[in-house]
């Protein structure tokens, strides 16, 4: 096995203070691998940046359509979104379309993320919901599908059809078995894959196009839909919105808990899976935007680049205390 590698490095000063070591796939159409840092087969949960795949049967089944979702829809099918007023409203209102509540939910509730929406619970004397949590928008994707299937209201059980489909595409894309699952923080089950595996399945949304297969057609429809509403897929303050702004809707771009981070590049064809073992966020994504650079498609002086690689440390005062760089294997 490759020991992780050193990916993301914080100076203080002169100093080297730390380092992020972690893992990455870069994958063409082929599902062969074009470069590679680390272990390629390290076993991984790729956590939320799998939403795409757990998005794919809400549009092979019909149910999507059946539904006559929109392209918002499958935006937030993919996000882990702020819990800000334009997620939550547009989730109320999915709910609603489909003839379901909140009490359908199986994510449970969390504290929005979104100041402004947090704050307003709180004036109101009022608790987080379901509705909040940063999974609701996969969640209503899952209930969709299920009232299509016609399935049982615990629709988060592994063995339930609504999982079974979501193992079936992961397995399918990822071109491997899956070694198991472990729940996630939204209880629905997260299937482990090789990074290797995880890079294959975002080169295949990469390349996918309408007029293919089914699966092609739905991978596309996804890809288009997170470009086309970055905002939806995470939220003000986020990377993945402020990269996939800064990259034009070019490049789909979703993190996951833990350091997990996918990068989609259709007019490459590529797919990109990266890990950080530590599970720093700072960490991933200073890596995820050094590949980025690194592959052309994001530039390396843009105000949201800078955001996360070489970007500046400031202590509370506001005054420059330190870096956060690329690693040394990106040198």
């Amino acid at each position: 096995m490759t020991a992780p590698v050193p990916m993301a490095e914080i100076w203080r000063g002169p100093f080297l203070e730390s380092i992020h070591h972690g893992h990455a796939v870069i994958c063409d159409a082929s599902g062969d691998i074009v470069e590679a840092w680390g272990d390629p087969q390290a076993v991984v949960m790729p956590r939320s940046s799998s939403k795409m795949l757990q998005a794919l049967p809400l549009i092979t089944s019909g149910a999507a359509d059946a539904a006559r979702l929109w392209p918002e829809h499958l935006a937030l099918a993919c996000a882990s979104h702020q819990g800000a007023a334009i997620h939550t409203d547009r989730v109320k209102g999915w709910l609603d379309h489909i003839g379901c509540t909140v009490d359908d939910f199986r994510c449970g509730p969390q504290e929005p993320a979104d100041i402004p929406a947090r704050d307003a619970l709180i004036r109101a004397g009022e608790s987080p919901c379901q509705i909040h949590n940063n999974c609701s928008g996969k969640h209503a994707g899952f209930l969709t599908l299920n009232r299509h299937l016609r399935g049982g209201a615990d629709y988060i059980d592994p063995d339930h059809p609504v999982q079974r489909a979501c193992l079936d595409a992961f397995q399918e894309v990822t071109g491997e078995s899956s070694p198991g699952y472990g729940i996630d923080g939204c209880s629905a089950p997260n299937f482990a894959t090789s990074l290797h595996g995880m890079a294959r399945a975002m080169a295949f949304f990469a390349a996918a196009r309408d007029g293919g297969t089914a699966q092609q057609g739905a991978a596309n429809r996804l890809v288009q839909a997170m470009v086309t509403f970055p905002e939806l897929v995470a939220g003000e303050g986020r990377a993945c919105t402020a990269l996939m702004r800064a990259m034009d809707g070019r490049v789909a771009l979703k993190t996951g808990a833990e350091a997990f981070f996918i990068a989609i590049i259709p007019e490459r064809k590529l797919g990109v899976a990266l890990k950080i073992t530590d599970g720093s966020t700072r960490g991933a994504e200073c890596a995820i935007a050094a590949i980025l650079v690194r592959l052309g498609v994001l530039a390396a002086d843009h105000p949201a680049t800078r955001l996360y690689l070489n970007a500046p440390i400031l202590n509370r005062r506001g005054v420059e205390t330190g870096t956060i760089k690329p690693g040394a294997a990106f040198a």
